[in-house]
């Protein structure tokens, strides 16, 4: 073969190989950064609340110049409570209580300081909270507060705070580092509690008490005070189905859970990436025609040295042999280089992806690694196979 090599190897035209190698490269390599980044990013849109179920919704009631005209409000009565209620496609039904009182709030990380702010708290029945009694319970007169924070607060301060600080990310398994200090005062009381940290909701955006503490505080610091709720949360069969979203129009409901805009950004999702590697698949495709066009160019040329090693009694494989190595050399490099590109690229948008979501799994390359081999193979026998008839035509031409 070295031989052969040798004979055959005189009018190679490195620029044609030079531009097939970075076309396949750009292509290869944006094929599986697309595949590879979707499967990093979508256990985030997929992945469910710990702490309440995916059929359960929030409700609000819209709000715009027509409402301040008309002089409605954005709270529910007890009728229109009811009315959902009844609905064949509903099932339980529950009010969002707020506090009546000024609450002050302190959160601190080891020591350090992260939010000294006026707060409000929510609370949903205890129904709703998919947690164990002695996690979400609390008990009249206690000083610890067993509390849930939205995630967005947490996903700030991992990106934000943490980072200009040097303190440590918290996720949901270091919720004990998070020192949460509140301060009420109303009805000619002031007091103070120690809130408990529970964990952290994707769909909750306010904090969360639980109903017990709620009812006990407003009775205790803001007896003479109440509000309607503006919230409800509720549950349904299939948030999808044409009645709900009918009857949650008709009335002028509007849904603030995100769910719905989980769906709408997954799709985008898929469909980017698709457009993405569809952009990289032509790439590759043209830079597979580059290089059987540079091959055929070179079998062109050594037609003649070909024509007479197949005389001699060489074979059409043993004569191809040397071209098919050189494709599959490469075939190799392009993979290997795209790998290494990926793997540095990997892991910066996947530090900015772990610092917002701590809890979500870092994943690992293999789904690059297996499109990367298959894409590899398939490629690999399509060059072989090209090179091949080339040559057997060239010998049958000589028959």
């Amino acid at each position: 073969m070295n031989l052969v090599w040798k004979l055959l190897r005189q009018h190679i035209s490195v620029p044609q190989f030079v531009g097939f190698f970075l076309a396949n490269l750009f292509g290869m390599f944006i094929v599986l950064l697309g595949f590879q980044f979707y499967k990093d990013v979508m256990p985030v849109f997929t992945a469910e609340d710990s702490f309440m179920k995916t059929n359960f919704v929030i409700l609000s009631k819209k709000i715009g110049m027509g409402n301040t005209i008309s002089g409605r409000t954005n709270s529910f009565s007890n009728a229109e409570i009811s009315d959902f209620a009844a609905q064949k496609f509903s099932g339980k039904v529950g009010k969002f209580t707020s506090t009546e009182y000024k609450v002050d709030a302190h959160m601190g990380v080891n020591g350090t300081e992260v939010l000294n702010s006026e707060l409000f708290f929510e609370s949903v029945p205890d129904e709703f909270v998919e947690l164990p009694l002695k996690d979400w319970h609390y008990t009249p007169g206690e000083r610890t507060v067993p509390i849930i924070l939205p995630r967005t607060y947490i996903a700030m301060y991992n990106f934000g705070f943490a980072r200009s600080h040097a303190l440590p990310k918290i996720s949901d398994g270091l919720v004990g580092m998070i020192d949460f200090d509140i301060f009420i005062q109303g009805n000619g009381h002031r007091e103070s509690f120690k809130g408990k940290v529970i964990g952290f909701s994707s769909r909750m955006s306010t904090i969360v008490v639980p109903q017990a503490f709620m009812d006990w505080s407003n009775a205790r610091f803001a007896p003479e005070s109440h509000s309607d709720p503006t919230r409800l949360i509720v549950q349904v069969d299939n948030s999808s189905e044409s009645s709900v979203t009918q009857y949650i129009d008709k009335k002028g409901f509007e849904v603030e859970d995100n769910q719905l805009e989980v769906e709408k950004t997954t799709y985008f999702l898929r469909m980017m990436v698709s457009i993405v590697m569809v952009v990289g698949l032509i790439i590759s495709v043209l830079s597979f025609y580059i290089l059987m066009l540079s091959i055929y160019l070179l079998v062109q040329k050594n037609s003649s040295k070909l024509e007479n090693l197949l005389l001699i009694g060489y074979s059409p494989g043993r004569v191809g042999r040397p071209y098919q190595m050189l494709t599959i050399g490469l075939n190799i490099g392009v993979l290997l280089i795209a790998w290494v590109i990926l793997y540095f690229i990997r892991g910066y948008y996947m530090d900015i992806v772990l610092t917002l979501f701590p809890d979500m799994d870092g994943g690992s390359m293999l789904p690059a690694f297996v499109l990367g081999v298959a894409l590899f193979v398939f490629v690999s026998i399509c060059n072989v196979i090209a090179v091949r008839h080339k040559i057997v035509n060239i010998w049958k031409r000589k028959e």
